[in-house]
Protein backbone atom coordinates (compact mmCIF):
# COMPACT_ATOMS: atom_id res chain seq x y z
CA UNK A 1 0.00 0.00 0.00
CA UNK A 2 1.44 3.28 -1.13
CA UNK A 3 0.22 6.87 0.23
CA UNK A 4 1.18 10.55 -0.62
CA UNK A 5 1.54 13.03 1.48
CA UNK A 6 1.37 16.29 -0.47
CA UNK A 7 1.74 19.85 0.84
CA UNK A 8 3.08 23.39 -1.54
CA UNK A 9 6.52 22.28 -0.33
CA UNK A 10 6.25 18.76 -1.71
CA UNK A 11 5.12 15.12 -2.26
CA UNK A 12 6.15 12.60 -0.18
CA UNK A 13 4.99 8.53 -1.40
CA UNK A 14 5.02 6.31 2.01
CA UNK A 15 5.95 2.65 0.89
CA UNK A 16 7.10 -0.36 2.84
CA UNK A 17 11.10 -0.70 2.94
CA UNK A 18 12.71 -2.90 0.90
CA UNK A 19 16.56 -4.29 0.82
CA UNK A 20 17.43 -1.23 -1.23
CA UNK A 21 16.59 1.12 0.85
CA UNK A 22 18.81 0.17 4.05
CA UNK A 23 21.47 2.14 3.46
CA UNK A 24 19.68 5.27 3.35
CA UNK A 25 17.55 4.25 6.34
CA UNK A 26 20.75 3.78 8.29
CA UNK A 27 22.04 6.83 6.97
CA UNK A 28 18.98 8.90 8.44
CA UNK A 29 19.40 6.71 11.83
CA UNK A 30 23.26 8.39 12.15
CA UNK A 31 22.26 11.80 10.87
CA UNK A 32 19.24 12.17 13.47
CA UNK A 33 18.98 10.00 16.40
CA UNK A 34 22.04 9.26 19.04
CA UNK A 35 20.82 5.60 19.28
CA UNK A 36 22.43 2.99 16.18
CA UNK A 37 22.35 -0.46 15.51
CA UNK A 38 24.13 -2.54 13.62
CA UNK A 39 23.41 -2.64 9.61
CA UNK A 40 22.40 -6.43 10.08
CA UNK A 41 19.60 -5.47 12.84
CA UNK A 42 17.87 -3.11 10.42
CA UNK A 43 17.92 -6.31 7.81
CA UNK A 44 16.62 -8.16 10.27
CA UNK A 45 13.56 -6.17 11.45
CA UNK A 46 12.75 -5.84 7.67
CA UNK A 47 13.02 -9.87 7.13
CA UNK A 48 10.83 -10.25 10.61
CA UNK A 49 7.95 -7.83 10.07
CA UNK A 50 8.07 -5.74 6.50
CA UNK A 51 4.76 -4.67 7.45
CA UNK A 52 6.22 -2.62 9.86
CA UNK A 53 9.05 -1.16 8.51
CA UNK A 54 8.08 2.01 6.58
CA UNK A 55 9.88 4.93 4.27
CA UNK A 56 8.99 7.80 3.56
CA UNK A 57 10.22 8.44 -0.06
CA UNK A 58 10.43 12.02 -1.76
CA UNK A 59 12.16 12.59 -5.42
CA UNK A 60 13.65 9.11 -5.08
CA UNK A 61 15.69 10.09 -1.70
CA UNK A 62 14.14 8.34 1.68
CA UNK A 63 13.39 10.91 4.32
CA UNK A 64 12.38 9.02 6.97
CA UNK A 65 11.59 5.78 8.40
CA UNK A 66 9.85 3.78 11.23
CA UNK A 67 10.97 0.31 12.28
CA UNK A 68 9.20 -1.58 14.48
CA UNK A 69 9.93 -5.52 16.06
CA UNK A 70 6.65 -7.91 16.68
CA UNK A 71 7.14 -9.50 19.90
CA UNK A 72 5.18 -11.83 22.26
CA UNK A 73 5.34 -11.48 26.32
CA UNK A 74 3.81 -9.57 29.09
CA UNK A 75 1.71 -6.92 28.07
CA UNK A 76 2.20 -3.02 29.07
CA UNK A 77 -1.19 -2.48 29.37
CA UNK A 78 -2.85 -5.57 31.52
CA UNK A 79 -0.57 -6.80 34.42
CA UNK A 80 0.21 -10.53 34.08
CA UNK A 81 -1.36 -10.89 31.02
CA UNK A 82 0.26 -11.84 27.76
CA UNK A 83 -0.11 -10.20 24.41
CA UNK A 84 1.12 -9.85 20.99
CA UNK A 85 2.73 -6.28 20.69
CA UNK A 86 4.12 -4.14 18.04
CA UNK A 87 7.27 -2.58 19.23
CA UNK A 88 8.43 0.42 17.51
CA UNK A 89 11.95 0.11 17.40
CA UNK A 90 13.47 3.47 15.58
CA UNK A 91 11.42 6.22 13.83
CA UNK A 92 12.93 9.15 12.18
CA UNK A 93 12.65 12.26 9.87
CA UNK A 94 15.23 14.25 7.96
CA UNK A 95 15.13 17.32 9.93
CA UNK A 96 14.28 19.62 6.91
CA UNK A 97 11.26 17.28 5.94
CA UNK A 98 9.75 17.60 9.90
CA UNK A 99 6.51 19.64 10.25
CA UNK A 100 4.85 18.33 7.02
CA UNK A 101 2.71 15.08 8.24
CA UNK A 102 5.40 12.94 7.29
CA UNK A 103 5.87 11.40 10.39
CA UNK A 104 2.36 10.85 11.25
CA UNK A 105 1.92 9.07 8.44
CA UNK A 106 4.83 6.45 8.89
CA UNK A 107 3.43 5.54 12.49
CA UNK A 108 -0.16 5.27 11.06
CA UNK A 109 1.22 2.67 8.36
CA UNK A 110 3.53 1.01 11.09
CA UNK A 111 0.15 0.98 13.23
CA UNK A 112 -1.89 -1.05 10.36
CA UNK A 113 0.75 -3.08 9.98
CA UNK A 114 1.08 -3.93 13.76
CA UNK A 115 -2.55 -5.11 13.15
CA UNK A 116 -2.31 -6.82 10.20
CA UNK A 117 0.39 -9.12 12.33
CA UNK A 118 -2.62 -9.69 14.86
CA UNK A 119 -1.02 -7.47 17.86
CA UNK A 120 -3.25 -6.28 20.52
CA UNK A 121 -1.12 -3.39 21.64
CA UNK A 122 2.14 -1.34 20.73
CA UNK A 123 5.24 0.63 23.10
CA UNK A 124 7.86 2.43 22.24
CA UNK A 125 10.19 4.74 24.61
CA UNK A 126 10.75 8.23 24.09
CA UNK A 127 13.16 10.56 25.29
CA UNK A 128 11.42 12.64 28.19
CA UNK A 129 12.35 16.07 26.43
CA UNK A 130 11.47 15.26 23.13
CA UNK A 131 7.95 17.16 23.12
CA UNK A 132 7.24 16.97 19.37
CA UNK A 133 7.22 13.13 19.10
CA UNK A 134 5.57 13.04 22.50
CA UNK A 135 2.23 14.63 20.85
CA UNK A 136 2.27 13.05 17.99
CA UNK A 137 2.37 9.76 20.20
CA UNK A 138 -0.52 10.90 21.99
CA UNK A 139 -2.32 11.85 18.90
CA UNK A 140 -1.85 8.62 18.00
CA UNK A 141 -3.64 7.47 21.33
CA UNK A 142 -0.37 6.25 23.05
CA UNK A 143 -0.67 6.76 26.73
CA UNK A 144 2.44 7.44 29.05
CA UNK A 145 2.99 4.10 30.77
CA UNK A 146 6.21 5.06 33.14
CA UNK A 147 9.31 7.06 32.91
CA UNK A 148 12.59 4.86 32.48
CA UNK A 149 15.53 6.63 34.08
CA UNK A 150 18.64 7.00 32.68
CA UNK A 151 17.41 4.74 29.61
CA UNK A 152 19.66 6.24 26.46
CA UNK A 153 23.15 5.68 26.93
CA UNK A 154 24.16 9.12 27.23
CA UNK A 155 21.96 8.50 30.93
CA UNK A 156 18.59 10.47 29.68
CA UNK A 157 15.32 9.07 30.89
CA UNK A 158 12.57 7.86 28.37
CA UNK A 159 8.95 7.84 28.93
CA UNK A 160 7.62 4.26 27.80
CA UNK A 161 4.28 4.71 25.94
CA UNK A 162 1.99 2.31 24.70
CA UNK A 163 -1.72 2.15 23.16
CA UNK A 164 -4.02 -0.86 22.62
CA UNK A 165 -4.81 -1.58 19.16
CA UNK A 166 -8.18 -2.20 17.76
CA UNK A 167 -8.08 -4.67 15.31
CA UNK A 168 -11.17 -4.42 13.67
CA UNK A 169 -10.62 -0.80 12.16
Amino acid sequence: MQKTVTNAKNSTRIRFATSKDIAEVISINFKTLPEHYSNSFFMELLLDSPETFVVAENNNKIVGYIMCRIEYGFSVLKKMSLARKGHVVSFAVLDEYRGEGIGKKLAERAIEGMKIKKCNESYLEVRTDNTPAIKLYENLGFNKIATLNTYYKDGRNAFLMSAKLNRNN
